[in-house]
């Protein structure tokens, strides 16, 4: 992964080379980005054209009535993420918001978007939340409204990454809480990255117990 002080003006911030006219990808990048064309409606993996919802979703459907995911986590959408998430790279960051626009423009409804709130230990240590910077940035793109303190981060959990999903599952119990009984008709959670799910499926039940009609997924990246 290149560091930040590597890259020069005009270069692309996923490999380092010259982007031309464009001010963040190189041509060679923009052309492998691993759009995800197809996939199950309800979990966002990859799925064949027309197959709506995947076996495992009918069988045992996931709290989110619809998961949007704009990419498959590879390269070179993998080395903006850590870009930004993990160097504070804040033009990565506009280019994932905006190409997650990009899969929204057919999107249904009109959703609040809620970004999955870090704890305080989290975000202070990374000096922001990436999750909140993509929501606010969707939401002057698209028209909508965030709403950052609906959902907060009550209890600070092990990372994630390296866990089974039965540990996710288990390490993020009562890591949130509803703030408030106004709670909007429709809300999206907005994320990065969605691994298992574990954490989309734990504030989306919370926000349906909460009064919530509908709950939506709408995340960059989705890992196969």
């Amino acid at each position: 992964m290149l560091d930040s002080f590597l890259l020069l003006p005009g270069n692309c911030i996923a490999c380092g080379a010259a982007a031309g006219r464009r001010a963040d990808l190189c041509a060679a990048c923009e052309a492998d980005l691993p759009w995800l064309h197809s996939a199950c409606r309800h979990c966002a993996l990859p799925a064949p054209p027309g197959t709506g919802a995947c076996g495992r979703c009918l069988r045992r459907p996931p709290p989110q009535r619809q998961a949007v995911a704009a990419f498959l986590y590879g390269f070179p959408i993998n080395s903006l993420v850590q870009r930004f998430k993990f160097h504070g790279d804040r033009v990565a960051g506009r280019v994932l918001a905006e190409r997650l626009a990009t899969a929204l423009e057919n999107r249904d409804g009109s959703p609040v978007l809620v970004p999955v709130p870090l704890s305080r230990v989290r975000e202070r240590d990374r000096g922001f939340n990436q999750a909140a910077l993509i929501a606010n940035d969707l939401a002057a793109r698209l028209g909508l409204a965030v709403d950052e303190s609906l959902v907060a981060r009550v209890r600070h959990t092990e990372e994630q990454s390296g866990k089974s999903a039965a540990e996710r599952r288990r390490n993020l119990r009562g890591a949130f809480a509803l703030m408030g009984t106004a709670v909007p008709a429709h809300v999206a959670i907005v994320d990065d990255v969605m691994t298992t799910g574990s954490t989309i499926h734990e504030i989306a039940r919370l926000l349906l117990a909460g009064g919530v009609k509908r709950v939506d997924a709408w995340v960059v990246a989705r890992t196969p």
